[in-house]
């Protein structure tokens, strides 16, 4: 089959390299891609937050299967467009989309679910947040309502910090704030694959939000993650599954908006037991790679079966012994205001490191045709090794090749689960 991917970072990257290597794709076409996926797929230029555009190019290209990455244009509308057209498509429709667009939507359907999650309250004025602060008391934990690109939370234990991004965010047109009681235990992700009534989940991962070792400094878009969890409790996956997605999914789909795509489900593994922190619509970017990297089974078959319902009949997941550890290079000033125009050197030798791939998140080509960096996270490296240990050698052996002037990554992704120090 032919696979449209629609999205230009590191996620879609993974998913291009994840797609192509399956026996049943001949061809993959990415829209707008990066210079990392020119290598793999066809990359054409396009806004990809335009439906009719998208549709266009699937029929041009006679594609078989169209995957949306991120989350703007699913909450566009983009995947109703093209299912209109007639392409089955990998991704939720606007309304169902509408679980990471809108967070007091997601606790709304929490709650109807019955899902275990944090006690929150939606404000719409700065008196409300204020008040909800009290109420809860710190560390505070205050999210933007909609879309903010992974940069939506604060969790702080200043009520003066907590109060202003209130402020920001209600400052938006429609803007409104979900102050949330905050989750203690260790977080984690599992991405939960659905054709809008069955669900299957990947094997769980831990990101690394804070920009700084030992989780310090403001909240990134992720800056490394590793899978699997040897500290996560047997069944875990299965057990979100039954508690979390299945009765989320169930409810989408009872009130009209059946859910087709992957629900990220971010989770705290609290003293009171698993509790939802979030939902996402989309893979996650770097925690997604180290997910999917392990799975042995066909992937671009396993998201068609989503695609056109028919994951029931797909069969148990297959997975390799191996570990995964991704590590992100960031641009100088990022989180703040990343500096961005520097040329990227090394990635040759990193890619000579055994196990490992260097993804693409924020690069471009200058006039030159050279490599140069294009956001505040440039590459993430992705290693594969037989234990935690391994793994994470070889993903800073990788790093430590790359040139970037003024970059910056943390050096203690997985480091903590390595040593054994990690507890629920």
């Amino acid at each position: 089959m032919k696979v449209l991917v629609l999205g230009s970072g590191a996620r879609e990257h993974a998913l291009v390299k994840a797609i192509a290597a399956d026996p049943e794709v001949d061809a993959v076409i990415a829209a707008p891609g990066n210079p990392g996926i020119d290598a793999t797929a066809l990359c054409v230029p396009l806004d990809i937050l335009d439906g009719e555009a998208v549709a266009s190019l699937a029929r041009e290209h006679e594609v078989d299967l169209v995957v949306v990455g991120p989350e703007a244009p699913l909450v566009a509308g983009v995947a109703d467009v093209c299912r209109s057209a007639g392409f089955p498509v990998f991704g939720p429709s606007a309304g169902a989309a509408l679980l990471e667009g809108s967070k007091s939507f997601a606790k709304e359907i929490m709650a109807a679910a019955e899902v275990p999650t944090a006690l929150a309250h939606i404000c719409t004025t700065i008196e409300e947040v204020g008040s909800a602060l009290d109420a809860f008391g710190p560390p505070y934990v205050v999210k933007d309502d909609g879309l903010a690109a992974g940069k939506g939370v604060v969790v702080t234990e200043s009520r003066e910090a907590a109060l202003q991004h209130g402020e920001r965010s209600l400052a938006k047109a429609g803007g409104r704030v979900v102050v949330e009681e905050y989750l203690d235990g260790p977080e984690l992700s599992v991405f939960c694959i659905s054709d809008g009534t069955h669900v299957v989940a990947l094997e769980p991962a831990q990101d690394f939000k804070r920009v700084g070792d030992g989780d310090l400094g403001p909240n990134t878009g992720g800056m490394g993650a590793y899978s699997p969890l040897d500290w996560a409790p047997p069944g875990l996956a299965e057990d979100v599954v039954a508690r979390v997605a299945q009765p989320t999914i169930d409810e989408m789909h009872r009130r009209g908006t059946p859910f087709v795509g992957v629900l990220y489900v971010g989770l705290a593994l609290t003293k009171r037991g698993p509790k939802v922190i979030e939902f996402n619509v989309r893979f996650g970017d770097p925690d997604g790679h180290a997910s999917f990297v392990r799975l042995e089974s066909p992937f671009a078959q396993l998201l068609f079966a989503a695609a056109t319902g028919e994951l029931e009949g797909f069969g148990r997941l297959r997975w390799a012994d191996d570990y995964a550890v991704v590590v992100v290079i960031a641009s100088e000033g990022y989180p703040g205001a990343p500096r961005t125009g520097d040329p990227i050197t090394g990635l040759d030798a990193a890619g000579e490191v055994p196990g490992v791939v260097v993804l693409h998140a924020g690069t471009k080509r200058d006039d030159s045709g050279a490599l140069i960096s294009a956001g505040g996270r440039v590459l993430n490296v992705v290693a594969v090794g037989s234990d935690l240990g391994k793994a994470r050698s070889a993903a800073y052996d990788a790093v430590s090749v790359v040139e970037l002037p003024g970059s910056h990554h943390r050096t203690d992704i997985a480091l903590r689960a390595e040593l054994g120090e990690i507890t629920v």
